[in-house]
């Protein structure tokens, strides 16, 4: 039997667990938070002293912070691109409606909510050129992505259970930052969609937990594929107006690094933390290939925490058409 049918064997095996996977991770519609909760009420006939209070208060956030928090707001709203993807991958059935298809659906009506609320956030706070960041938007959907994991189930939750976590620890920071700065109402808006990613990021360590039960070595071999390739950033091929794909990315990447929202150590922190969690150290029945990936993994967070040290990073921010200094005092 090829690996390709082994996945999908495994896939249809777990699809009795995944309506109580719904129920553990996902919060029924009519109880979950909603956009509308976190900001001025426009039909309220104090709403326009409210957004003069939100605009004063957010003008004394800096630079840098707003390239991040512009770049998080991209790369949810982009939100379309990861639907399609995790529909196509084997296994999950968008034609069939089984399962798997349902919690990709029930999934991203929850991550949608995420891109609606900063979106509007960024707006009131008259902070962003949003034509600019619509822009970037429309083209990071447009342009697609390549997370380098196929249609391959293991790899693809392998990609998701890092990524929540690392949008969890992005989201999270932000919000730290805003209450520091004292944004109150900002800090409890990235610190709600910092809970979703978490729920997330423990859903999808969940389905590679009892993958983990029944393939362990195919598992293990696909863990270990996405920590060797490196999982790269749903917004890798993020654009501006007028410009072509490339060094987009990295400079919003420096800027979260610079204010400390997301580092090279936050990576290796993660790796280390999802070794730990899936138990690879304690792991029966290998192959002996899977047994060489695991001496490999076991390795690899120690020494890619001594290349993170060695990385430098520009102490000066590099200026985005979405973020205009004029409007950063």
């Amino acid at each position: 039997m090829s690996i390709q049918n082994i996945r999908l064997e495994v896939m249809q095996f777990l699809e009795n667990k995944v309506e109580g996977f719904m129920d553990e991770f996902l919060i029924p519609i009519e109880k979950i938070w909603q956009p509308s909760d976190f900001l001025p009420n426009s039909e309220d006939e104090n709403f326009f002293e409210e957004v003069k209070e939100l605009r004063e208060i957010a003008k004394d956030l800096p630079y840098d912070f707003w390239v991040t928090l512009v770049g998080d707001t991209i790369t949810e709203e982009a939100l379309p691109t990861y639907e399609a993807w995790l529909m196509d991958v084997d296994g999950v059935g968008q034609v069939e409606n089984n399962p798997w298809s349902k919690w990709v659906r029930q999934w991203t009506g929850e991550e949608n909510r995420h891109g609606d609320l900063l979106n509007k956030y960024l707006y009131l706070s008259g902070r962003v050129n949003m034509r600019e960041v619509e822009i970037t938007t429309q083209y990071l959907i447009t342009d697609g992505f390549d997370i380098g994991t196929g249609r391959d189930p293991y790899k693809n939750f392998v990609y998701t259970s890092f990524q929540e976590l690392a949008t969890y620890v992005s989201h999270n920071r932000v919000s730290q930052i805003a209450k520091q700065y004292g944004d109150k109402k900002l800090a409890k808006i990235c610190k709600m969609i910092a809970g979703d990613e978490m729920r997330h990021h423990h859903a999808y360590s969940e389905f590679v937990t009892q993958i983990f039960k029944v393939d362990p070595s195919e598992m293990l071999l696909a863990f270990n594929y996405m920590m060797k390739q490196k999982i790269v950033m749903p917004a890798q091929f993020l654009r501006e107006s007028g410009e072509k794909i490339s060094s987009a990315f990295l400079n919003f990447s420096d800027s979260a690094q610079r204010i400390g929202v997301y580092t090279a150590a936050d990576y290796v922190d993660i790796m280390q933390k999802l070794i730990e969690k899936w138990e690879i150290d304690k792991l029966s029945g290998l192959t002996d290939e899977a047994e060489k990936a695991r001496d490999y993994l076991m390795k690899l967070p120690a020494r890619m925490a001594k290349v993170s040290e060695r990385l430098v990073i520009p102490a000066e921010s590099t200026l985005f058409k979405w973020v205009e200094p004029a409007l950063i005092r």
